[in-house]
């Protein structure tokens, strides 16, 4: 159904969009046509991924409160509105991993900070301009990127796991709370990828054995193009 959705008709904005599958989103999305906004904390890398995909690029730390506000009328700024937003930046916390135990309450902070409540202060700085997409358009679409940790317990993912735990279900809350406005909340786990995030996580992990950001990246957009598609499909049978 994604074939169905025009992507050069959507304005879409990805955190931690200079690496692993943020950048294989923001390459793919152009290539679609897609207007794109990504963001990213170090600016030679923002500025590297800007020049050679023609997204806009934004600096900022989706963990940090004082950056939120700005990205997030940066964003709506560069693209005049948003269709979709992806929440991809992450934090391990600790590195390398640790047991809860050995866990310092600031790398548990700064994972909770990047992949919980960063997510959720971008997503309702930007929810009035995604609620006027869906007036407008076949819905909206806020997709927050999870993970098998999020489910499972594995030892040493604790800070990981217990933020993309909180995030998943957060994401559910959200999508029946926004049922009405048009905008859909999708939590989406890429699976094992092949990224530095990954290697950081796991060193000596076989990286042949691991999934493809690209590979990732086209499947989350089928994924947003389906529920696009769902929405429009609705809009109609309400019409008749």
């Amino acid at each position: 159904m994604a074939d169905q959705i025009d992507f050069r008709a959507l304005r879409v904005a990805v955190t931690g969009g200079t690496s692993g599958l943020g950048l294989a989103l923001a390459q793919d999305l152009r290539a679609r046509g897609a207007n794109v906004a990504f963001v990213a904390r170090t600016a030679s890398d923002v500025a590297r991924v800007a020049q050679a995909t023609g997204a806009h690029g934004i600096v900022g730390d989706v963990g940090a409160k004082a950056d939120i506000t700005r990205v997030a009328l940066q964003i709506t700024g560069a693209l005049s509105g948003l269709d979709v937003l992806i929440n991809n930046a992450s934090s391990l916390g600790p590195v390398p991993l640790s047991l809860l135990a050995d866990t310092e309450c600031e790398d548990l902070e700064r994972a909770l900070a990047v992949n919980l409540v960063g997510p959720f202060r971008l997503t309702k700085a930007l929810f009035g301009a995604l609620a006027a997409s869906a007036r407008e358009r076949p819905g909206a679409v806020v997709v927050n990127i999870s993970s098998d940790a999020a489910v499972a317990a594995y030892p040493g993912w604790g800070a990981y796991g217990a933020s993309k735990a909180a995030l998943r279900h957060m994401t559910a809350i959200w999508d029946e709370e926004a049922k009405d406005s048009g905008v859909r909340f999708l939590s989406i786990d890429p699976g094992d990828m092949d990224t530095a995030l990954h290697a950081l996580a796991v060193p000596d992990a076989d990286p042949t054995a691991r999934k493809r950001p690209e590979r990732a990246a086209a499947e989350i957009l089928a994924a947003i193009g389906a529920a696009l598609t769902a929405n429009a499909l609705r809009e109609v049978e309400a019409l008749r």
